[in-house]
């Protein structure tokens, strides 16, 4: 199924079929909050891990922006794999950010062959503090390593195929980026359990005991020098942050559209907070000003958030095929756009999940405050996800560029 053009609507179908099947059971699964090994098998049945390949003169796969759609959609209906889903596309593409000669014997390019998950995270620890994965030189003389330490991951590691993991030699210097077998000797994983939302997205804790890392598992380097790290290298953070930026757009679509079909079914909730009491009873929800109006305000932000999203996706699809002939000032303007498109489509998510759960609330078999039919769930989603990234910093980020024309860090931190 990777093999097939861009242009063909394949993908899209296979897409839409999925998420309308994820969606049929989403409530329950989430309030059970189990390991998600069936959503994974949902999603290799459908061939979704192996959507993202290199675009080229083969034309297999598809390119970022069909990438991100395909994210947007899954996670409208269940933000969690969408979740899963957006850290595998990012990392399948790890030894590509890091080797401009290395697509041909990438060992990532088994993951597709296979529709391998992957899961893991490749950048260094933020606190100076924690020493991170260590890689220690094997006995055998063969050039391998030993793997040890333990690292919290947000998303996939008790499901995934693969983990592609990032640890210094001696725990200094620069950083090399291995991929790892889960299932290996001395690899242990703990699920993440007490988590307020994206319960589903696999999180968990993985420790290394003495792994073997052979020669041909190590997919490249970082240098800890960040001047030495080329533009190119650096797109890999801004583009998880993108895919990531689709996930919380899709909460809102989904949540919108949910709330949506219950008003229109007639049963809608009270007016919002600060508004007069409704008005009497008319032949449909339709005719509520207040509804109305509140319906207006939040498919407005949900529409200025996708404006903003599709123009930072668009700036990366071109960053992307630049390849590493991409600059310091395209970069720039690239993680700008992208940074941009986290503070609205961040904002808009909270503001929706948390308006949508007046709209339905009151609603058959739901008693004041539940939050409707299972719509705390795109609330608590939105929290969990956009919890890590604080809107201010991004917006400040921003007015730095605009102000004074600077550019963030080449850092794999972005």
């Amino acid at each position: 199924m990777a093999d097939r053009p861009v242009e063909d609507d394949f993908w899209p179908r296979v897409t839409r079929e999925l998420a309308d099947d994820l969606a049929v059971d989403a409530l329950v699964r989430d309030r059970a909050g189990k390991v998600p090994s069936d959503e994974v098998a949902r999603l290799q049945e459908a061939g979704l891990p192996a959507l993202l390949t290199a675009p080229g003169p083969d034309r297999r796969g598809v390119d970022w922006r069909a990438a991100c759609a395909v994210v947007r959609e899954i996670s409208a209906a269940d933000s969690s794999v969408g979740e899963l889903l957006a850290h595998h596309y990012a990392l399948s593409w790890t030894g590509r950010f890091l080797d401009p000669l290395r697509a041909a014997r990438d060992p990532l390019a088994r993951a597709a062959e296979e529709n391998w998950l992957l899961a893991g995270d490749v950048e260094p620890p933020r606190a100076e503090s924690d020493p991170g994965l260590v890689l220690t030189p094997s006995d055998t003389g063969d050039g391998g390593w030993f793997l040890d330490g333990t690292r919290a991951f947000a998303s996939a590691v008790t499901v995934a195929d693969r983990l592609v993991v990032g640890a210094r030699p001696g725990g200094t210097g620069d950083q090399l980026v291995v991929l790892v077998d889960p299932g290996a000797p001395g690899v242990f994983t703990e699920a993440g359990t007490d988590r307020v939302g994206q319960r589903l997205a696999g999180a968990g804790t993985v420790t290394f005991e003495r792994v073997p890392v052979a020669p041909g598992q190590v997919l490249g380097s970082l240098p800890h020098d960040e001047h030495a790290v080329a533009p190119f290298t650096t797109l890999a953070p801004v583009a998880l942050r993108l895919l990531l930026v689709h996930v919380g757009l899709g909460i809102a679509e989904g949540a919108l559209a949910e709330a949506r079909d219950i008003s229109r079914a007639g049963h809608a909730g009270p007016a919002p907070a600060g508004h007069p009491a409704r008005l009497p009873a008319t032949d449909g929800a339709g005719d509520d000003p207040y509804l109305l109006l509140a319906y207006g305000e939040l498919a407005t932000a949900a529409h200025t958030a996708a404006a903003v999203v599709e123009r930072a996706t668009d700036a990366l699809t071109r960053g992307l095929l630049a390849g590493w002939t991409l600059g310091v000032e395209e970069r720039a303007d690239v993680a700008v756009l992208v940074s941009a498109a986290e503070a609205v489509a961040g904002q808009a998510a909270v503001l929706i999940t948390t308006r949508v759960l007046e709209l339905v609330d009151g609603v058959a078999g739901a008693g004041a405050g539940d939050g409707g039919p299972g719509f705390d769930r795109f609330w608590r989603n939105a929290r969990a996800l956009t919890a890590p990234t604080q809107a201010a910093h991004r917006l400040r980020d921003i007015g730095d560029h605009y102000l004074n024309s600077t550019h963030a860090r080449l850092t794999l931190l972005a």
